[in-house]
């Protein structure tokens, strides 16, 4: 065996591993930071924050004697409150009865403080993860910004298409005689692409320097690679942004429509796509993966897909948004990943979708690597969709998830007194017992699933 061979492979999956980590790092401090500083706002002690688990491997105390500390295995972490017994919240019953004699100490325990501070505490930690990605999807709208309105030319894409007539600042007015509407009437805009025409070249009328004249250029929604999803046929054969794919088993396309309508006939047979990258021709063989796609009224449709998202013959002009306006924004996309995921669960627990559509730690992982290498901007979108992911997972009602822990504070505030001790132990290792076996199913999805 040769063993230089296998340093690129090697190679990747450090770099996959890296991307994890740090991705999983960062949600992981916010989720937990978000409990411990809500608990000492609510005057709630904690002994220990962790970045971790197992062998600590830095630690140091803080003036208010809280052990802040990282430890070997970075797949987590945990904030133990004082009157914890464990990073799970259980109750260190020695501890308890100790405190009851001073009232003062009783109160700066996780378990003897109010009922509101508690809640606020445990509840914190999945607001926290909402924040950090509303923030995340704020600063990507003001540094990127947001389409020009109306739909304006900002640079061409390098395409194998000689000879057009547009140029930047142009002002689509309609594009193979169909009427561009307004970028802000989200339904209009993406009817209209749906209905023009394939030909190339295409005419288009556009608003150039105040004037409306007739230009041709490309077609509109060229075959052009704007993204490669993660764990895909195209990011498995190794297509990247900026590929245009010319022919499709000798079949020449130049329409992303033309693209999407053989992937979706090709029921699963191989496919040799022929590639134009930067002036060269490519050639590469994949097979199409059935996909669950979500449709805008809340169902899933199964689709044949390659796993590429398209764009337009140019970079459209953008424009700043003001801050209420992206901070808004922010707000809907952490909303629609929300809704999206529940509904996702939702089909998959009646049966209407694959189950091999919830991913464990190796997919998220592979995520994660393939993100990271498709540059800073991607990587960080993504963390900010794992970190709603993380932060909607935790309010589930499960026994040892946060979602379990405000469950029981609501039963304390209908009946006046929590769950017995007990009862608190047996659910929740139960709730421990149902968190392991998800992660044993998400993982044996990640390892069999095509």
């Amino acid at each position: 065996m040769d063993i230089f061979a296998l340093i690129p492979q090697f190679s990747g999956i450090i770099w996959t591993l890296l991307a994890f980590v740090v991705a999983l790092s960062v949600i992981v401090a916010v989720h937990e930071y978000g409990h411990y500083i809500v608990g000492r706002w609510s005057g709630i002690h904690a002994d220990v924050f962790s970045l971790g688990f197992g062998p600590v491997i830095y630690a140091r105390t803080d003036k208010r004697g809280t052990v802040w500390q990282i430890a070997a295995l970075p797949f987590g972490g945990y904030v133990k409150f004082a009157g914890d017994a464990n990073a799970a919240s259980g109750k260190d019953t020695t501890a308890m009865e100790q405190a009851q004699a001073d009232p003062v100490r009783l109160r700066s325990t996780m378990h003897g403080a109010p009922l509101w501070a508690r809640a606020a505490t445990v509840a914190a930690g999945p607001a926290f993860n909402f924040i950090m990605s509303i923030l995340i999807f704020t600063a990507v709208a003001l540094s990127a910004g947001v389409a020009k309105d109306p739909l304006t030319v900002g640079e061409m894409r390098a395409l194998p298409f000689e000879g057009t007539q547009l140029e930047p600042g142009d002002e689509i007015i309609s594009a193979g005689g169909v009427t561009i509407p307004s970028a802000l009437e989200e339904g209009a805009f993406s009817d209209a692409f749906a209905a023009v025409p394939v030909a190339q070249p295409l005419d288009y009328e556009v608003r150039r320097d105040g004037q409306t004249i007739t230009v041709q250029g490309p077609y509109l929604m060229p075959t052009l690679i704007k993204q490669v999803m993660p764990q895909s046929a195209a990011f498995e054969a190794g297509l990247i942004s900026g590929d245009v794919i010319t022919a499709i088993d000798g079949t020449p396309v130049f329409a992303f429509k033309q693209l999407k309508e053989i992937v979706e006939a090709s029921e699963g047979s191989a496919l040799l796509l022929t590639v134009w990258r930067n002036g060269e021709t490519l050639e590469f063989t994949m097979r199409p993966k059935v996909t669950d796609e979500p449709q805008p009224d809340g169902t899933f449709k199964t689709q044949m897909r390659i796993g590429i998202v398209g764009g337009t013959a140019f970079d459209t002009a953008t424009t700043t948004p003001g801050v209420f306006e992206a901070l808004w924004g922010g707000v809907e996309n952490t909303g629609r990943i929300i809704q999206g995921s529940l509904s996702g669960l939702k089909h998959m627990i009646v049966g209407n979708i694959s189950t091999c559509n919830l991913s464990g730690p190796v997919g998220i992982a592979q995520t994660s690597g393939a993100m990271a290498s498709q540059g800073a901007q991607s990587f960080i979108y993504f963390i900010a969709v794992l970190s709603t992911a993380v932060g909607l997972l935790n309010l589930f009602p499960v026994p040892a998830l946060d979602g379990g822990h405000l469950v029981f504070y609501a039963y304390e505030a209908v009946t006046g007194k929590p769950p017995s001790d007990g009862a608190l132990r047996v659910l929740m290792t139960i709730g421990l017992t149902l968190v392991l076996g998800l992660m044993v199913f998400a993982l044996g999805n990640d390892l069999f699933c095509p």
